[in-house]
């Protein structure tokens, strides 16, 4: 279609309309600062009441947090004051991360059933729409998705106790690694809030095609995370993905096309995540990762309406 067409007001219109639709939700790690994943601690620098003005004066929808930060946020402002910023910033959308360990035996299963408790107390009493699971990058067992698939079926039911959704995260670098393992394990458990949470790392990374994607029942999609991915693998899979992300647009992989998969596919989430895990990206000042980060991904549905128009 001539460039000239795409300036008409009318079609301009149109595209504005559709990127004021779209909802983003900032996954932990995209506002959390200068921490991530197995760092000595995980806690925010950034007080939440900060994040989530910053968040929502940027245009985002939803937040995401690691449990030991909201219960360190909880410390601060009691529960009621959570709810309060939540509410007062005008976060729609909450989610809670990340439970490992919930298909294992002894001290691990332990631990990790500690924190499911308090996972679904906390995420019920704040309105969780999603926790986020996955398989432990540090487990080289060879995966029983058997047991899985049972153990996943029971997390559902009880998740489902507080109204909310479970995610498996497939990771390349952990025992479910791509989206037919994980597919494997929802489908088996066959839990009406069970599913998968797709992100577009993991997808680019773990080598699946969009058209794989585009092939997810739309009913197992129950979060999406949006990034970008560097031309070269930084160190391992996990250090690359611990340290080298990229916003939306600005990597080597399609977000666009991605996004068009999540569409073919029937996706019917009311918003749509954002997971920035980057070295450079999270010492830049608050209002500029949640700036940066919302604009870059808001592009990218911009950008397609106005070449579907």
């Amino acid at each position: 279609m001539p460039s000239s067409i795409l300036n008409q007001p009318e079609l301009q219109e149109s595209s504005e309309m559709s990127t004021k639709e779209i909802e983003l939700l900032a996954a932990y790690w995209t506002l959390a600062g200068d921490v991530y994943p197995c760092a000595s601690t995980e806690i925010s620098p950034f007080p939440l009441r900060d994040r989530a003005e910053a968040a929502s004066q940027a245009g985002w929808r939803g937040l995401g947090l690691i449990l030991d930060d909201a219960e360190h946020s909880v410390e601060k402002y009691g529960l009621s004051g959570v709810k309060k910023i939540l509410e007062d910033t005008g976060m729609k959308y909450f989610e809670l991360e990340i439970l490992m360990d919930w298909y294992l035996d002894g001290e691990p299963r332990a631990k990790s059933d500690s924190f499911r408790r308090r996972v679904i107390e906390l995420g019920g009493e704040l309105g969780m729409r999603n926790l986020k699971i996955g398989a432990n990058p540090f487990d080289e067992s060879t995966a029983d998705f058997a047991r899985m698939t049972d153990e996943f079926a029971k997390l559902c039911e009880d998740v489902a106790t507080v109204g909310a959704t479970v995610a498996i995260e497939f990771m390349p670098f952990s025992p479910i690694r791509n989206i037919g393992d994980a597919l494997k394990i929802a489908e088996g458990a066959n839990q009406p809030n069970g599913g998968l949470m797709v992100d577009h790392w993991h997808v680019a990374r773990g080598g699946s095609p969009y058209s794989e994607v585009a092939r997810i029942p739309a009913r197992f999609i129950k979060g999406v995370e949006l990034d970008d991915v560097g031309a070269q693998v930084k160190g391992s899979l996990f250090e690359d993905s611990t340290f080298s992300r990229k916003l939306c647009g600005e990597g080597a992989a399609d977000c666009r096309a991605f996004v068009d998969a999540l569409e073919q596919a029937g996706c019917t989430l009311p918003y749509y995540g954002v997971e920035l895990i980057s070295e450079p990206y999270r010492k830049l000042p608050l209002d500029v990762m949640a700036k940066r980060a919302y604009d870059t991904t808001m592009a990218q549905f911009s950008t397609r309406a106005g070449a579907a128009a």
